[in-house]
């Protein structure tokens, strides 16, 4: 079985760009936009003969507001989102979008409130697949002990973004406490 995601759906326009957490993939469908992939993800798309790069102004909105949140002035995104999923992918994608900038919820925290209380794994197992992270944040979903885990941009980038959103009490060195 492949490791690749396939994209269904029509033709993709997609683009490349830096940011502080490193190179990302963006591709929008004429629905809106479909994916943001990291430089190195854990399920990577594969773009087959319906992909073309280009820019269109799902793309030139989503750089745009990408910026505006990697500089601290955006807390809310808004874009025509269309990530492609199963049913249960989709509740949990859009649950996502229900946690604010600063806040973290457990896995069990989101499963609650999709009202499938035992459904813990197959919530961390759908945020493993969505398409849209930072967009659908699913870096704000951490374990239930406040640990960060499983992320698809790496845990580095998640300890970022956490605490670019002021979500992650400050790390003070042990040296620092006891400075005179």
């Amino acid at each position: 079985m492949s490791k690749h995601i396939r994209l269904k759906g029509g033709a993709v326009t997609f683009q490349h760009i830096d940011s502080p957490v490193g190179r990302l993939l963006l591709a929008s469908g004429e629905d809106g936009l479909r994916l943001i992939e990291f430089q190195a993800p854990w399920h990577p798309v594969a773009m087959d003969g319906d992909w073309r790069e280009g820019d269109n102004g799902v793309l030139l909105e989503t750089r745009k507001q990408l910026s505006e949140y990697f500089d601290g002035i955006r807390q809310e995104f808004d874009l025509p989102l269309a990530p492609h999923g199963t049913p249960f992918q989709l509740q949990c994608w859009h649950t996502l979008a229900l946690i604010r900038w600063g806040e973290t919820w457990s896995y069990g925290q989101m499963a609650q409130h999709m009202g499938q209380p035992t459904a813990t794994r197959a919530v961390g197992a759908a945020n493993g697949r969505n398409p849209l992270p930072i967009v659908l944040p699913c870096h704000r979903v951490i374990g239930a002990d406040g640990s960060l885990t499983g992320f698809g941009g790496g845990l580095p980038t998640k300890e970022f973004l956490l605490n670019l959103e002021g979500a992650l009490p400050r790390r003070v060195p042990i040296d620092d406490l006891f400075a005179v």
